[in-house]
C-alpha cells in the first residue's frame, strides 16, 4: 500500500472504495431523449475510471423524467434502464473504480425542459419562481412528496439490481432538495415548511424509505449543500448556515446515510460552485438555448449578449467570490461537519493539487476529495499525483467553459491553450461520441424497440 494518503483505501460501512478521490458528479447531453442511457455514456463515465479514480459519482440522474435539468440526461425511471445501468457498471468496475448513482431531482431548477415538461410547471417545495432564471414553478402537494418518495426508494432499488455500489442523494445545489431545505427558499406552511426540522422533513424521509426498499446493506450518501448563500440576486434571502448543514448531517447519518458529500451554493451554476471564472463571451453564444426556460432568460441573454451590460451581471456574481480560494473553497465546512458526524466526509471544490488534498486528509478536514472540472482537463490526475508530481503541467484554469458550453455544445475542456489547436480541441471532445452503433432495419411488424 502507497505511504500517500490519497491513495489509501476508504472504508464506508458496506464498502470499500481503493483511493481516496472521487470523480464527482457532472452532467452532459449524452442520452437518449426517453432518460436510457448510451453507449456514449459508458465511454464518458468510463475514461474517468480508466484514469484512475476510486470511484464515479455519475452524473445527475434522475428519478422521475420530469426530475431532468436538460433533456438528453440519462434517467433511472424505469425498470427496463435496469440492464443498461448494469452495462455502466460493468465498464466502471473493468477499471477496477467503484460506480455510485447520484439520484435527483431538478425541482424549479430546470434548463431546458425537453418534451416531458413542456406544458407544465416543474414542482418544487414553493410556487415562487426561481430567480435567476425565473422558472415558473408549483409547490407540490402532500401526494405528490410521497410519490417523489417513492420514487427516490424505487430508484435506489433499481441501482442495487443493476449492480452498482450504491447510491447518492443529490442534496444540495439548488435542486429539489435544497428546495425543501433552505430557508431562503422553502416557505411553506405545512408539515414541511417553517423550523429546520421541517424543511430538513422530505430528505430524511426519502432516506427512511430508500433504507426500507434496500436494507442496511447497499451504500447511500447524501450530497449536502454547507452554506446556501441564496443571496446570488441581491434581495433573495441568504438562506441556510453552516450549523444547519452541521444539524441537517446529523439527522441524516441517525437515519442511514453512511457518508455525507459537501458542496455549496443554493443554486447550480453559483460564484462558489463551480469555483473559478465566468466566461460571459462564450456564455453570449450558448444561453440562448435557454431564452424561453423562464421568465429572465431574455434579460439574462441580454446581459451576457451585449459587452455594455456585462458590468452589471460581472458585479453580482463576483461580488460572492471574494475571500473565498479556488481550490478547496468548501474545506472550511467540511471541517465542520466532519467534527460533528462519525460518518467519512467527501467534499468537492476544485482540487487538483495533490498536497492541498493530502493535507486535508491528514488533517481530519476529509476523509475523500470529490473532482470534476480538475478532472474534465487531466482524466489521469490520480495517475499524476501518484507518479509523485504535485499537480499536472497543464493544470485546469478555472476558465469554466466546460460549464456555460454544456447547455448546447457536447461537454469537454474548451480551454484552447490547452490544445495544439481548434481541431484537435473538438477531436478530443468528441472521442467519447465514437460509437459506432450498429443500427437495425424495422421489421413490417413494428419499429425496433430495443
Amino acid at each position: 500500500m502507497s505511504d500517500d494518503p490519497i491513495f489509501h483505501p476508504l472504508a464506508f460501512r458496506n464498502l470499500t472504495v481503493k483511493n481516496r478521490i472521487f470523480r464527482s458528479s457532472i452532467s452532459g447531453r449524452f442520452d437518449n431523449e426517453d432518460g436510457s442511457p448510451t453507449q456514449t455514456r459508458i465511454n464518458w463515465e468510463s475514461k474517468f475510471a480508466a484514469g484512475g479514480v476510486g470511484a464515479i459519482i455519475s452524473s445527475y440522474v434522475p428519478v422521475q423524467i420530469e426530475g431532468r435539468i436538460i433533456a438528453g440526461y440519462a434517467t433511472i425511471h424505469r425498470d427496463d434502464f435496469i440492464p443498461l445501468w448494469a452495462k455502466l457498471g460493468e465498464s466502471v468496475h473493468a477499471h477496477g473504480a467503484k460506480f455510485i448513482v447520484q439520484l435527483s431531482h431538478s425541482g424549479r431548477q430546470l434548463d431546458v425542459p425537453g418534451i416531458h415538461n413542456a406544458e407544465r410547471k416543474p414542482l418544487s417545495a414553493t410556487s415562487r419562481k426561481e430567480p435567476i432564471n425565473g422558472v415558473q414553478c408549483q409547490a407540490m402537494s402532500k401526494g405528490q412528496i410521497q410519490q417523489t418518495i417513492k420514487a427516490f426508494a424505487d430508484a435506489a432499488w433499481r441501482a442495487r439490481e443493476a449492480g452498482l455500489d450504491g447510491c447518492e442523494l443529490h442534496s444540495a445545489n439548488g435542486y429539489l432538495f435544497s428546495q425543501f431545505l433552505s430557508s431562503g427558499i422553502n416557505d411553506r406552511q405545512d408539515e414541511y415548511g417553517g423550523p429546520l426540522e421541517n424543511r430538513a422533513r422530505f430528505l430524511l424521509e426519502v432516506i427512511r424509505a430508500i433504507r426500507d426498499r434496500v436494507g442496511p446493506d447497499f451504500h447511500l450518501q447524501v450530497k449536502l449543500g454547507a452554506v446556501d448563500n441564496n443571496n446570488v440576486v441581491p434581495w433573495e434571502k441568504k438562506g441556510n448556515t453552516l450549523a444547519d448543514a452541521v444539524q441537517i448531517a446529523q439527522w441524516c447519518e441517525a437515519v442511514g446515510a453512511d457518508a455525507i458529500h459537501v458542496s455549496s451554493g443554493s443554486s447550480f451554476p453559483h460564484p462558489l460552485n463551480p469555483p473559478g471564472g465566468f466566461p460571459l463571451d462564450v456564455l453570449a453564444t450558448t444561453y440562448d438555448t435557454m431564452i424561453s426556460s423562464g421568465d429572465y432568460g431574455l434579460r439574462n441573454y441580454l446581459l451576457f449578449r451585449y459587452p455594455l451590460l456585462r458590468p452589471i451581471f460581472r458585479w453580482a456574481w463576483f461580488r460572492m467570490k471574494k475571500g473565498h480560494p479556488i481550490e478547496g473553497v468548501s474545506l472550511d465546512a467540511s471541517r465542520a461537519i466532519k467534527a460533528a458526524v462519525r460518518i467519512p466526509v467527501i467534499v468537492t471544490g476544485g482540487f487538483q493539487t495533490a498536497s492541498v488534498v493530502r493535507q486535508a486528509i491528514q488533517d481530519g478536514v476529509c476523509d475523500g476529495v470529490a473532482i470534476a472540472r480538475s478532472l474534465i482537463a487531466n482524466n489521469d490526475l490520480p495517475q499524476i499525483w501518484a507518479s509523485g508530481a504535485d499537480r499536472p503541467e497543464r493544470p485546469c484554469t478555472y476558465c469554466n467553459r466546460c460549464l456555460v458550453n454544456a447547455p448546447k455544445n457536447p461537454l469537454g475542456c474548451y480551454e484552447p491553450g490547452r490544445y495544439a489547436d481548434r481541431e484537435t480541441m473538438v477531436e478530443t471532445i468528441m472521442s467519447i461520441y465514437s460509437t459506432h452503433a450498429d443500427l437495425k432495419v424495422s421489421a413490417s411488424a413494428g419499429l425496433v424497440t430495443n
